[in-house]
């Protein structure tokens, strides 16, 4: 990549939302990483938390019911810290150790990979802007998004019987 971006990547969180007879939604943030000393590789807490707090700000008046993966960051005291000062809208349960086949995000991600698949960016920006643009197109149509949960065999009505 030009202007020493080398090794430079983008890392998507996200999240698919759900509601009884409400259109479905993508929630979405991008990190970054540009190999600058200091700089973390991943997401960090507080993007996390910006994106749980952006979600509650996109979806007015429900409370947030998190089906996550396990990731270290999403287990670790300060994010349980952050959720049990948010039990007024926010409920968490973690998936079992490795099922993507039971995350609709994964399902997202896979979209956003074969939509990309013949596609090659100049640099990190035009690597952003394309990312952006497939994930828009992605958020603009509900139907992908249904079908992401459908591949999982849950349903908007299931109740979760995974502990946290």
């Amino acid at each position: 990549m030009r202007g020493g971006e080398h090794g430079a990547r983008i890392s998507v969180a996200g999240m698919v939302c759900y509601r009884p007879g409400k259109r479905s939604r993508l929630i979405y943030r991008l990190h970054h990483y540009r190999r600058r000393k200091g700089e973390r590789a991943a997401f960090t807490l507080t993007e996390y938390k910006n994106m749980l707090n952006g979600a509650r700000q996109q979806l007015p008046g429900g409370k947030i019911v998190l089906v996550w993966d396990n990731l270290n960051i999403h287990h670790s005291t300060a994010m349980r810290a952050f959720i049990d000062a948010h039990t007024d809208w926010l409920t968490v349960f973690h998936l079992p150790a490795y099922a993507p086949e039971l995350n609709p995000t994964e399902s997202v991600w896979s979209l956003l990979k074969r939509s990309m698949a013949n596609s090659l960016a100049a640099d990190l920006n035009h690597l952003t802007r394309m990312i952006k643009h497939r994930l828009k197109v992605i958020q603009n149509h509900p139907d992908p998004i249904d079908g992401c949960l459908t591949t999982t065999d849950l349903t908007i009505t299931t109740t979760p019987a995974i502990t946290s």
